[in-house]
């Protein structure tokens, strides 16, 4: 999908192996924006994936030296009425919450720098493995435009505290800061990143899709009510868990010390 880059490379590839799709934002030349054209490309991998049930697990990664550097301010700027900005951010935030309410658990992959709606793409990512030469930061209150909506996912991630330094501070953080706020689960040299992300994404891909998902969509759901609610949830979320073949057959593998066998039911 063109992006007015005057290039006709994808801006978004496409990798499937094992399992595991890997989705590469791919225009380096311009700090990997999450462009109209961008968020077009992701939304529709996502909504194609979610369907998918080849695909066990999504590895969120990027080409060139920076992650991605949020919005296209240039863009912005060439339309910046209400209606236009409106659309944009209604636009970003629906593919940010597709991530959590897909199926498939989704792994951030983070090499470089991660900045406003690319640090909030890397917030509303299931997991998050980074490079120790990523940066992460939502710089928006310098440039005036506060980052009110990678906010959302970034609170969601960190701590109170945490999200309010990186939001008034407008600064970066490294990563070992990102992995001590909670926003990324391991930081390792950049010669390991691979690595790391492929025992992540392979571990989860030899699990039973059916048990993944059902924990995944439970997890986010959980999360929005009080003790007492979120308890009852789960417990019928539980009991019905258990009424699946793969629940059974796990238990069962367990008692009997061999591996289980999945049928994703």
């Amino acid at each position: 999908m063109p992006d007015g880059s005057g290039t006709n490379e994808a801006i978004l590839l496409r990798d499937d192996r094992d399992g595991i799709c890997t989705l590469t934002l791919n225009r380096p030349e311009r700090r990997n924006p999450l462009s109209t054209a961008m968020l077009s490309a992701l939304q529709d991998q996502f909504d194609a994936i979610a369907k998918d049930k080849s695909v066990r697990v999504v590895v969120i990664a990027a080409n060139g030296p920076v992650f991605s550097s949020g919005h296209d301010l240039k863009e912005m700027r060439a339309d910046s009425s209400y209606d236009a900005i409106h659309a944009l951010f209604r636009q970003c935030s629906r593919m940010m919450t597709t991530i959590t309410q897909m199926p498939q658990p989704v792994i951030a992959r983070v090499h470089g720098i991660a900045t406003a709606a690319g640090c909030q793409l890397v917030a509303a990512c299931d997991l998050a493995v980074a490079a120790d030469t990523a940066r992460f930061g939502t710089p928006g209150v310098t440039n005036g435009l506060f980052c009110s909506t990678p906010m959302v996912a970034l609170t969601r991630a960190v701590g109170r505290k945490a999200a309010m330094e990186m939001l008034l501070m407008g600064e970066l953080v490294d990563a070992n800061t990102a992995l001590r706020f909670g926003l990324v689960n391991r930081v390792v040299p950049t010669e390991k990143l691979d690595e790391t992300v492929a025992e992540f994404a392979e571990s989860i891909a030899g699990r039973s899709t059916l048990t993944i998902s059902t924990g995944k969509g439970a997890f986010y759901k959980q999360m929005e009510m009080d003790l007492v609610e979120a308890y009852d949830f789960t417990s019928d979320i539980m009991a019905r868990n258990m009424q699946a073949h793969d629940a059974q057959e796990g238990i069962d593998a367990f008692l009997q010390k061999r591996p289980p066998e999945w049928q994703d039911r």
